[in-house]
């Protein structure tokens, strides 16, 4: 079997040869180890630099090269492909700090260069409903924000799960809104305010779902995160009043669109995951056992309804060790693997600080213990 076999498998709920495996993103510092030369792919604060010096094409040739390159080297089954910034002029915004500065609208941004290429607004709380998008207006995907899926697609698309990802959820737009803690404050201040925010962004998660899908990938996920580490950052009542008709949307986008539609959603999740998996979901990602999210118990209440993508821990893989990382695989092969409805990944991505020996050790503790029919001693 084929890495798209293998998963297609998975969410099938059928075994396969071996269960499969993937990532979805890996930290350059990382990517230069296993390739040897310098990249631009997810390369943080350098590559968000090569973009405002006007080297937008580089890095768009170099995400979909490498993603290929590391997905062989790594003899991955699926690979997530994002979209990119629009092929057009881009330049040094105004800085107000050293990882600071203001956007077009002259909202200010603040980037952490230690934990990724993330950048988030500073305070918003101003917003009121008429600041925010019409839900009606149309979504136009340009084609440029797609080479790299394309390129990815035209490499890896017959032997490989390919999935994309939207670069808009929309489904708890907090940041393209208010902040977090607001936002959820609005729930029930202000709920008309977070019903339009909700509708208008997912909206244009549609666009990117059809579009994704129509460029030959085979799933698309998303990414809003719905949990801390303690529970949801809102109450199950409130997440099927708000965000679960959203999901709904997606994966019903997604399914007539003809591909799948897998969440990631990280943290503890328990008092939610009846609700996320009413949607209709296909798989979830986001898998963190060392919070309690065990896989042998989510395969004991949800192994028929779901595919799991996890099972390693992204702290094992920063501070742990190689015996550490393959035991965590092992175990979770052991208690989910068998009829399906596994694939091996950590519980985020390969993120900053993540040991390569400890990734490695996985990987070969999943083609070790990963075989059909698994071996539960």
């Amino acid at each position: 079997m084929n890495g798209k076999q293998r998963v297609l498998a998975a969410l099938a709920h059928r075994e396969g040869d071996r269960v499969p495996t993937g990532e979805n993103d890996i930290d350059y510092v990382l990517v230069e180890k296993l390739l040897g030369r310098e990249t631009l792919y997810n390369a943080r604060w350098k590559e968000r630099q090569a973009l405002w010096n006007n080297r937008r094409d580089e890095i768009a040739a170099d995400y979909g090269r490498t993603l290929v390159d590391v997905a062989r080297q790594l003899e991955w089954d699926y690979v997530r492909v994002p979209t990119l910034p629009k092929a057009g002029e881009y330049h040094h915004p105004v800085m107000t700090g050293p990882y600071a500065w203001l956007d077009a609208k002259g909202r200010e941004l603040h980037y952490s260069p230690e934990v990724g290429n993330i950048a988030t607004y500073v305070d918003n709380r101003a917003m009121t409903i008429d600041d925010l998008p019409d839900p009606d207006e149309p979504v136009i995907v340009d084609p440029s924000e797609l080479e790299a899926v394309r390129y990815v697609v035209a490499e890896l698309g017959e032997s490989h799960f390919v999935i994309g990802r939207s670069p808009v959820d929309g489904t708890l737009p907090y940041q393209e809104t208010v902040g977090m803690e607001e936002f959820l404050v609005r729930m029930i201040t202000e709920p008309e305010f977070v019903r339009r925010a909700i509708l208008a962004y997912t909206n244009r998660s549609l666009a990117y779902i059809r579009a994704l899908l129509a460029a030959g990938c085979d799933a698309v996920m998303t990414t809003d995160d719905y949990s801390g580490n303690q529970g949801p950052f809102m109450g199950p009542q409130r997440f099927r009043e708000f965000i679960q008709p959203a999901i709904r949307r997606q994966v019903e986008t997604a399914h007539a669109s003809g591909g799948y539609f897998i969440k990631h959603t990280d943290g503890n999740v328990w008092a939610i995951l009846d609700d996320l998996i009413a949607t209709g979901i296909d798989g979830w990602h986001g898998i963190q056992p060392n919070i309690g999210m065990d896989l042998g118990k989510l395969k004991e209440r949800y192994g028929e309804q779901i595919c799991f993508f996890g099972g390693i821990n992204c702290e094992t893989l920063v501070v742990g060790t190689p015996e550490q990382a393959q035991a965590e695989v092992r175990y979770a092969i052991q208690q989910a693997g068998a009829g399906g409805g596994l694939v091996i990944a950590t519980g985020n991505v390969l993120q900053p600080g993540v040991q390569l020996a400890n990734y490695l050790a996985a990987r070969q503790a999943t083609r070790q213990y990963g075989s059909y029919p698994i071996a539960l001693g």
